[in-house]
Parts: C-alpha cells; sequence; structure tokens
C-alpha cells in the first residue's frame, strides 16, 4: 500500500505538529525531584499502620484514630464510675456497687491505650506538615488549633452550666445567715424546721469565722491552700509561656534548647501537682502546723450527706439551727471538682511533654504543640480565677 505525500498534506502535517509543540512549550511541566521520588516509593507508609492511619514521612498524627479511642474510653469509665456509688436515703451514705468496678478497669485500659497511641505517633512530629482549614471561619488557620477551640466552646457549656446552677440557687435559695437572724423563721414568716434546705455558702466554712482555732486573720481557716492553689496557677500560666518562648528560640543549641523546655515544662508540672495536692487536704486532710491549723472541709461537716448541720452563724451567741447541706456542698464539690478533672488531664499531658522535651523533641518547627496545650491550661487557670473568689470568699 502506497501513501501518497503531496506537498500540500507534508506542510499541513509540519503546521500541526508546529502547534502541538507550541502548546507543549507554554505547558509548564514539573521537574521530577528526589523527595518525590521519595514520597512514590514509601507512599504506602503514609495510610497503613499497626498504629493507625499515620503520615509517618511528615510525622504528624492528624489522621489518628486514638483519640476516638480515648472517647469511647472515657465515656465507658464516666457511666461505670458514678455507677459505682449510689445514693442512699435512708441510710444517709453512699453505698459502693463493686459488680460496676470491671467496666471502669475496662474503661481505664481503653484510655491509656488511646494516649499510647497517640503519644507514639505524636513523638515524630517534626512541624512540617500542619493541615490548614479550608472552610469558613475558620480558613486557613491550622486544623488543630481549630479543634481546639471547639474543645475550649464545649468547655465554656459545661463551666457556665455549673455557674449558672451555682448562681440559681444561690440567689433563689434563702441564706441560713437570714433565718437566724430572724430566729429560725423564714423571710416569708414560715417557721424553719430542723433538716430544713437554707444556703450556707462554702466561704463559711473556707474563710468564715465559725472556728476560733485560727489566729492569723488573712488566713482564716481552710483558706490557705485556696489562695496558694491561685498563686500556684497563674505562675503555671507563665511557665508554660516561657517554654514555648524557649522552644522557638534559634539562638540555642539544641540540648540547651531540650534542656529549658524540659524545665519549663517540669515546673508547670510540679505546679499542677501542687494544685492537686492542696485540693485534697482542703477536702479530706486538713493541716496542723505550728499555731497554723486549718481543719479539712470533711471533719467540718461540709458534705453531701450533711442534712442536720448545726449552724451557729455569726452574732447570736448560742442561737443555732439544724440545716441541711446538701444542696450547698453538692454545688461546691461539682464544681470544684469538674475543674480538679481538668487540672489532672492537663498533668497527664504535660507528663509526656516533659518527657518529650528531655527526648529534645520540640523544636521552632514544631513548638506550636506547645502553644495549644497553653491554650487550654490559659483556659483552666481562667476557671478557677472565677471559681475561688465565687466559692472561696463571696
Amino acid at each position: 500500500m502506497s501513501v501518497d505525500l503531496t506537498e500540500e498534506r507534508i506542510r499541513q502535517i509540519i503546521d500541526e505538529e508546529m502547534k502541538g509543540y507550541a502548546v507543549r512549550k507554554r505547558a509548564p511541566v514539573a521537574p521530577s525531584t528526589h523527595e518525590d521520588d521519595h514520597h512514590d516509593d514509601h507512599h504506602d507508609d503514609h495510610h497503613g499502620s499497626a498504629w493507625g492511619p499515620h503520615d509517618w514521612e511528615h510525622g504528624a498524627p492528624h489522621n489518628s484514630w486514638a483519640p476516638i479511642i480515648m472517647s469511647f474510653g472515657i465515656t465507658i469509665f464516666l457511666f461505670s464510675f458514678a455507677s459505682t456509688f449510689v445514693m442512699n436515703d435512708e441510710l444517709n451514705n453512699t453505698i459502693f456497687n463493686g459488680s460496676y468496678l470491671p467496666m471502669v478497669l475496662v474503661g481505664f485500659a481503653v484510655i491509656v491505650s488511646g494516649l499510647m497511641v497517640w503519644w507514639r505517633q505524636d513523638l515524630s512530629f517534626d512541624g512540617h506538615y500542619e493541615p490548614k482549614s479550608a472552610g469558613a471561619p475558620f480558613q486557613n488557620i491550622d486544623i488543630r488549633k481549630v479543634g481546639m477551640w471547639v474543645f475550649l466552646m464545649s468547655e465554656m457549656m459545661v463551666f457556665s452550666s455549673l455557674f449558672t446552677t451555682y448562681i440559681r440557687y444561690r440567689l433563689g435559695t434563702e441564706s441560713c445567715q437570714t433565718i437566724l437572724d430572724n430566729h429560725a423563721t423564714y423571710s416569708n414568716g414560715l417557721p424553719f424546721s430542723p433538716g430544713d434546705a437554707c444556703w450556707v455558702p462554702a466561704s463559711y466554712f473556707i474563710a468564715g469565722s465559725h472556728s476560733e482555732s485560727w489566729t492569723l486573720v488573712l488566713f482564716p481557716d481552710t483558706l490557705v491552700p485556696g489562695a496558694v492553689n491561685t498563686f500556684a496557677l497563674i505562675i503555671s500560666s507563665f511557665t508554660v509561656v516561657l517554654a514555648l518562648k524557649t522552644a522557638k528560640r534559634t539562638d540555642l543549641t539544641t540540648t540547651e534548647r531540650s534542656r529549658k523546655v524540659r524545665n519549663y515544662l517540669g515546673a508547670t508540672l510540679a505546679l499542677a501537682t501542687l494544685f492537686l495536692l492542696l485540693k485534697m487536704i482542703e477536702w479530706f486532710i486538713g493541716f496542723n502546723i505550728g499555731p497554723f491549723h486549718a481543719p479539712s472541709l470533711l471533719s467540718d461537716g461540709y458534705t453531701i450527706h450533711n442534712e442536720l448541720y448545726t449552724f451557729a452563724g455569726a452574732g447570736h451567741g448560742g442561737e443555732h439551727i439544724d440545716v441541711n447541706l446538701r444542696l450547698s456542698a453538692s454545688t461546691f464539690y461539682v464544681a470544684t471538682g469538674t475543674h480538679g478533672a481538668h487540672v489532672f488531664a492537663g498533668m497527664i499531658g504535660l507528663s509526656y511533654m516533659t518527657y518529650k522535651a528531655h527526648k529534645g523533641g520540640y523544636s521552632p518547627d514544631n513548638a506550636v504543640s506547645i502553644e495549644y496545650f497553653g491554650i487550654y491550661w490559659h483556659f483552666v487557670d481562667l476557671v478557677w480565677v472565677l471559681v475561688f473568689p465565687a466559692f472561696y470568699l463571696y
């Protein structure tokens, strides 16, 4: 079969080829780099892993299953733990129900497993891959920062509900002092019966004058632990900021930077530990050091089971009324206990971060991880700044 190529046909073919060449020349072609070849060679490493889906090349655990695992564990733990204690109104105490204890241990084990997976992934994070949010209103903001903001919004709702409950009961329940001033009569003229509920503020036990064991006017009764805790948390916010600033410094050697970041995070952890220790002393132990004596809230009778507390108030000599403390004590322990749980959660994170800093895991590239924790920690400190005057001084 012969092909007859006329001169006109040859020119047509050449023109078509020249046009195609011009199009190809205008289109940019991304050069093949060694990094791209490395990415292709290890493409499978970005997805399959015994520790869950993970971008191992960049060390960024942004698509980890660990938080979901921990959420399930926390749910199991909280529901089971709450079910292990049953209120007995007849005996006026709490009964321990051991049948839920295995589920408590299961929930705890799931939480620990999730933490270990998450920390194992985070240890390799070098900061070179920080995905941005694509949707409004958080467009072009780091996804982890957005996640922390959303989380803290939910926490604001939790603590707002606790504070509004406290305010509702505080303003809507008649003060026991007022009833005592009216000689065991409500303001509407009805007589007060022993065991009726009225409001005895926590400050009556913490910073009040019902006990004459203290001679130091500035720190009556059990106000000392709360006052020290306030300063401890304020200082801990400062040490977190110092850790972040140090991790971002480029004028330090890797060894020097790691040592200083570890020390600052360790100091924050120590202050958080001091906070919880003083909280336990305040609630359960009390302290007696030389002339300084402060009874615990438990020994003072400030419990959710005390339905016949002898309230003597102020300015009435031996006159007193027997009141139900359940309402006042419940709001105090739930609010301060919830805050204490957040401090404990922060201590767990600080323990890991201190270990990571000791291993040289923080650099100017990934110091932003400390910033995200700092946002949480500042929130916890701010809540305490509101809790302290509301419950300890008012």
